[in-house]
C-alpha cells in the first residue's frame, strides 16, 4: 500500500492540481477512459478529478504519476501555468491531425512556455519584435494584413533588405520568437506537420522533424508560421483562406516578387531553377509556383513540370538536404539560454526539479531528444 505521507510530501508544493492531470494525460496521448482502464477506476472518476469536483486518493495519485510517466510533484499546484486551447494554435491540417494529437501538441507548447519562463528568470532573452504583438495578443492597426504587403513590410521593419534570408529560424529567434524542433508526439508527430501560437507571453513556433529532412521545405514552413503569427490573431485552425495567406506570405518573404521575377527563366529550365533554389534557399517546387504566379509558365506547363520534377527526383536529381547541415535553421534559443544559465550554476537536474518533470522530458523540450545510445540486438 502506498505511503500516504510520502505522497503528501511530494505534493507539498501545493494541493493536487486538476489542470495538471489534464495536461499530463494529454501529453501521454490518453483518453479519460483509457487512463481509467489502466488505473482500474471509472472514466467518470477521472472526469471528476479533472473537473476538480473530486480529488483522487493518495494511492490514485501515485498510480496516475506512474501511468502518465510524471513525478508525483508534477500533479501539484503552485507554479506558473499558461493554459492554451487548441483553438488558439494554427494547425496546418486538421484532417490529418486527430484531436488527441492536437491536445498533445497544445500541452507540449504549454510546457515549452514554462521552460522559457524558467530560463527567462535567469537569462535575458531577445526582445519580442513582432509588429502588433503584446502580452499574448496581436493587434494590427497600422501594419498591413495583406500577405504580400505584410511580408514586404516585415522585411523592411527587420532591416532584411531584398536578398536571400540566410538563416530563417535563427532570424526568428533573434526577434524574440521561441522556435522548437522536437518529435513530441513520437511517430505521430509527422501528422501534425507544424503549428504556432501568439496566445502566450512569447510567440511560439513548433517545427517537426518530418520536414527537417528537407531544409528548403523546413525554411518555408517556418516562414509560413511566421505569417500566421503576424497576420492571424484570430486563429481558425485548418482554415483554407488563412493557410493560403500564410503560404503567400512565406513565398513573398523568402523570394520577393520584385527580385525573383527577373531571375526566373522565361521557359521551363530545371537547371536554372536548381541554381535559383540554392541561391535563395527555397525548393524548386516553390520556384515553380512563383513561375506560375508571375505568368512565366501556363497552368498546363506547371502541372507537367511537377510530374517531370518527380521523375527527376526519383532518378537522383534535386536530392533533399537535411537541416542538420544548416546550423542557422536548427532552433538554438532555448539551448543557448540553458548553457548561459548553466554557466551561473544551474544544472539540468535542478531545472527539471523546478519544472517538476523528468530529464527525458526536459531534453525533449530543449530539442535534445533522447541522448542515450540505442541498443540493437541482432
Amino acid at each position: 500500500m502506498p505511503d500516504t505521507d510520502l505522497v503528501g510530501e511530494e505534493l507539498s508544493g501545493g494541493a493536487f492540481d486538476s489542470a495538471r492531470l489534464t495536461q499530463a494525460r494529454r501529453l501521454a496521448g490518453a483518453t479519460k477512459k483509457a487512463l481509467a482502464d489502466q488505473l482500474g477506476v471509472s472514466a467518470v472518476a477521472v472526469g471528476q478529478w479533472e473537473a476538480g469536483t473530486a480529488k483522487p486518493r493518495p494511492d490514485n495519485i501515485e498510480a496516475l504519476a506512474q501511468v502518465l510517466d510524471v513525478p508525483i510533484a508534477f500533479l501539484a499546484a503552485g507554479r506558473p501555468y499558461a493554459r492554451l486551447d487548441a483553438a488558439d494554435a494554427h494547425f496546418r491540417s486538421l484532417r490529418r491531425t486527430p484531436v488527441s494529437q492536437r491536445d498533445k501538441a497544445v500541452s507540449f507548447t504549454e510546457q515549452v512556455w514554462e521552460l522559457t519562463y524558467a530560463l527567462e528568470k535567469r537569462v535575458r532573452f531577445p526582445a519580442i519584435d513582432l509588429p502588433g504583438f503584446s502580452a499574448g495578443e496581436v493587434e494590427q492597426t497600422d501594419f498591413p494584413t495583406d500577405p504580400t504587403t505584410a511580408a514586404q513590410a516585415l522585411r523592411q521593419h527587420w532591416g532584411l533588405g531584398t536578398g536571400r534570408i540566410s538563416r530563417m529560424v535563427r532570424m526568428m529567434e533573434q526577434h524574440g520568437i521561441v522556435v522548437t524542433l522536437a518529435p513530441f508526439a513520437g511517430n505521430a508527430t509527422k501528422n501534425i506537420d507544424a503549428f504556432s501560437t501568439s496566445k502566450l507571453p512569447r510567440p511560439i513556433v513548433v517545427l517537426t522533424p518530418d520536414r527537417a529532412d528537407d531544409v528548403y521545405r523546413h525554411r518555408f514552413t517556418a516562414a509560413h508560421e511566421l505569417g500566421h503569427l503576424l497576420m492571424h490573431s484570430d486563429c481558425l485552425p485548418g482554415d483554407a483562406r488563412q493557410e493560403r495567406e500564410a503560404d503567400a506570405f512565406a513565398a513573398e518573404f523568402l523570394t520577393p516578387r520584385a527580385e525573383i521575377t527577373p531571375l526566373l527563366p522565361l521557359r521551363l529550365d530545371f537547371e536554372k531553377l536548381g541554381e535559383l533554389s540554392v541561391q535563395w534557399g527555397v525548393s524548386v517546387e516553390s520556384l515553380l509556383r512563383r513561375c506560375k504566379e508571375v505568368g512565366a509558365v501556363s497552368e498546363a506547363t506547371y502541372r507537367r513540370a511537377h510530374q517531370r520534377l518527380a521523375t527527376l527526383r526519383s532518378s537522383g536529381l534535386f536530392v533533399n538536404e537535411s537541416v542538420q547541415g544548416y546550423p542557422g535553421e536548427i532552433p538554438a534559443l532555448l539551448r543557448s539560454a540553458l548553457e548561459m544559465a548553466e554557466s551561473t550554476g544551474l544544472t539540468l537536474k535542478e531545472l527539471a526539479a523546478e519544472l517538476r518533470i523528468n530529464l527525458p522530458r526536459l531534453r525533449l523540450l530543449l530539442g535534445q531528444g533522447d541522448t542515450r545510445p540505442e541498443l540493437k540486438l541482432v
